[in-house]
Formats: structure tokens, sequence, C-alpha cells
């Protein structure tokens, strides 16, 4: 009777590793990396604030403040309802207008957009950081000059934006300034006179001075 061939198998060594095996390594491997990128991804998210009110510390107008706000409140109503500083305006409430305007590390924000917990550890300047009544400006002193106001309600958002303006390009064009302020609506219409008052304040800070520290008419 004839012998059967041995299976093709048969003596030949066999792999140190199955596919139940290589099966079993690759689930291991698999969850020690979503074990890894889980806690990559716990250590890296925010603190969670809120839901009650939580307390914030802001630097406004170069003093430190702080406010205890609910996290959903905005930068416009935590300096409005809860530092009394009443100069940026409440009006589109959808960052359309301007009215809002304050300067967030010396470049202008709508305050309205913004929370109050998103301002922490930047510097907030507002209106009433530019100048006073009694220690007006340049470009404060410019509005008045040149009646660059109707009602007053845009104005001190047109007064932080050309802050900014200047301060980056003291000596604007009139497409300049135009650009400058695009983000902020006067309902008035007063934007002619707006105009003209960054024009003289760009004019009277190029000013040379005398000994005595006046300008130059």
């Amino acid at each position: 009777m004839a012998r059967r061939p041995p299976p093709p198998d048969e003596g030949r060594e066999q792999p140190s590793f199955s596919r139940r095996s290589f099966l079993k390594s690759a689930g291991v491997s698999a969850a020690a990396t979503t074990i890894v990128g889980a806690g990559e991804r716990a250590a890296a998210a925010p603190a969670v604030l809120g839901p009650g009110a939580v307390t914030l510390n802001l630097k406004v107008n170069g003093a430190a403040r702080a406010v205890t706000v609910e996290p959903r409140v905005t930068l416009l109503e935590a300096l409005r309802n809860h530092l009394d500083l009443t100069g940026a305006k409440p009006a589109c409430e959808r960052g359309g207008c301007g009215a809002c305007t304050v300067l967030l590390d010396g470049a202008p924000v709508v305050s309205c957009l913004m929370l109050a917990a998103d301002a922490e550890g930047h510097e907030i300047t507002t209106v009433e950081g530019i100048g006073t009544p009694e220690k007006m400006s340049a470009l404060q002193a410019a509005f008045v000059e040149k009646d660059a106001m109707q009602c007053g309600f845009c104005t001190p958002g047109f007064v932080v934006s050309g802050t900014a303006l200047l301060a980056r390009n003291p000596h604007p064009t009139l497409d300049e300034i135009k650009a400058g302020l695009a983000g902020n609506l006067c309902r008035c219409g007063t934007y002619g006179r707006v105009f003209e008052a960054v024009q003289a304040a760009a004019r009277a800070k190029a000013k040379p001075m005398t000994p005595a520290g006046t300008q130059r008419s």
C-alpha cells in the first residue's frame, strides 16, 4: 500500500506567532494608545468655569480689578455693570457697530462679543483710560474742537478705534483713517468731522515742542 505524502507544513518550523496572538497584541496596543491620548487631552483641557459666578482678575486701564460674574457674562457687561465703566456702549450687541470698542493689548475689539473670562491676562483699555474731561488726549480734544459728535453715543468707540489707529500709524492718510474706523458706525452721519478730528490729532502730535514743553502754533 502506497504511503500518503506528508502535509505540506509537516516537518516545517512553525511561526512564532499566530493570528490569534497578533490580534491580541494589536488590541493591547490600541488600548494603550487610547489611554495615552485621553491623558494628553485631559492635561490640555482648559479649566471648567461655572455654572455659578466666578471671580475674574482683570487689568483695566492699568489697574487690577476683580469681578465676580457668571462665565457667560461679556466683557462689555462686566465693564459697565460691575466696574462702572460706562464709556463702552451697548448698541447692536452683535459686533456690527463698534460702540462698545475697547483696546485689548492695544488692539481694538468689540467687547459685546468677548467673554470677560477671555480677557484675563490681557491689558484692557476703555475710553476712560485714554483721557478724562480734565485731561483729554489729543484725539479727544480734537473731537471737541471739530464738533465731531451729535448724539455722542458712538463717540467713545470712535475715540478708542482712532487712538489705536494713531498708535500704529501716526500720520494716516484720509483713506487710511476711513479704513481704520470702518468698524464704527455713526447713526447721526458725522463721519466728515470724525475724520477731521483724527487728522487734527495727527497734526497736533506732529508739532515740534518748545524748550518750555508747549507746542508751537
